[in-house]
This record gives C-alpha cells, sequence and structure tokens, in this order.
C-alpha cells in the first residue's frame, strides 16, 4: 500500500466553492482501480492551505488515476482555484 499526500495553495475566499467541488472530486475517485481511502485537511494556521492523504494498492493504481481523464475532468475546476500547482508526494512504509 502507498499513500499520497496533494497540497494545495487556495486563492482567498475559494475555501467554500473548494470545499464543494472536492466533494465531486472524491465521488469520482471512489471509482478509481485500487483507491483504498482519503482524507482532505485543511491547515490549522491558514485554511488556504489543504492537504489530501490517500492510500492506494500499488503506485501503479496511483499513476492511472493521476494521469486519468475522469481525474482531470474532475479538477478543472479545482486548478483555476489555486495560486501554485499543486504538490504530490507519493510515500511507501519502509515497514
Amino acid at each position: 500500500m502507498i499513500k499520497v499526500l496533494i497540497e494545495r495553495v487556495l486563492a482567498d475566499d475559494m475555501e467554500t466553492i473548494y470545499d464543494a467541488e472536492i466533494r465531486k472530486s472524491l465521488t469520482a475517485i471512489m471509482t478509481a482501480k485500487g483507491y483504498i481511502s482519503g482524507a482532505s485537511y485543511s491547515n490549522v494556521n491558514n485554511p488556504n492551505i489543504r492537504t489530501i492523504i490517500t492510500n492506494w494498492d500499488n503506485v501503479g493504481c496511483w499513476n492511472r488515476w493521476h494521469k486519468s481523464n475522469i481525474r482531470r475532468e474532475v479538477n478543472k475546476t479545482i486548478i483555476l482555484m489555486l495560486i501554485q500547482d499543486e504538490k504530490i508526494k507519493v510515500l511507501m512504509s519502509q515497514s
């Protein structure tokens, strides 16, 4: 199993719209092969910084989702709310 961390920095006053759009993304990701679970967090010191942590069966499953047309489509609106590119980290347990 792997974890994928996605950090996004929202433009001011986009929190409510982002929250609605992220729900659409969550609905779509649940059908992705290899997706296990995920959660979205806001930074307690800066609500414009959001981190999504997802769990996947393996890197191949994540890569398929990351490059998919479905992900591109559901993230179209989200990307417009960001003030910088999202940062993605793919993590694997050492144990």
